[in-house]
Formats: structure tokens, C-alpha cells, sequence
């Protein structure tokens, strides 16, 4: 699942292990989150919206929409 979470991390000018620190998260489990190595659970994304005060829909593409892009 593609996602703007290093986009979003560096305007923020976060390490990886300070937003791993922020989600109570692996700084691996960031950068795999980052890669799209892993897609997070629903509650991961859920913490990831909240620390970044935006929609889910905003820091990650439907799945079901990259197909169509």
C-alpha cells in the first residue's frame, strides 16, 4: 500500500525513530511502513492519522484505487 509517510515524516523534520517513538513502534517497523515492505494494522493507521492530525485517506492510498492510477 503506497503512503506518504516519509513525505510527511521529513516536513516534520522526524527521525524515524522519533515517529517510532511517537507510534510506540519499531523504528524497522517505521522504515518498513515507509517502504511499503509492510502495510500497518488498522489501529497502526489509525495512531499514524492521530500523530499526524490528518484522514487516514491522506497519508494513505485505497488499494484498490493504486490499480487504477
Amino acid at each position: 500500500m503506497k503512503n506518504r509517510l516519509r513525505v510527511l515524516r521529513a516536513e516534520r523534520q522526524w527521525s524515524q525513530q522519533h515517529l517510532a517513538d511517537l507510534l510506540e513502534v519499531s523504528r524497522q517497523s517505521v522504515n518498513a511502513i515507509e517502504t511499503g515492505r509492510y502495510d500497518p494494522s488498522l489501529p497502526l493507521a489509525f495512531k499514524i492519522s492521530d500523530v499526524f492530525e490528518m484522514p487516514i485517506e491522506a497519508i494513505f492510498t485505497n488499494p484498490s484505487r493504486e490499480e487504477a492510477e
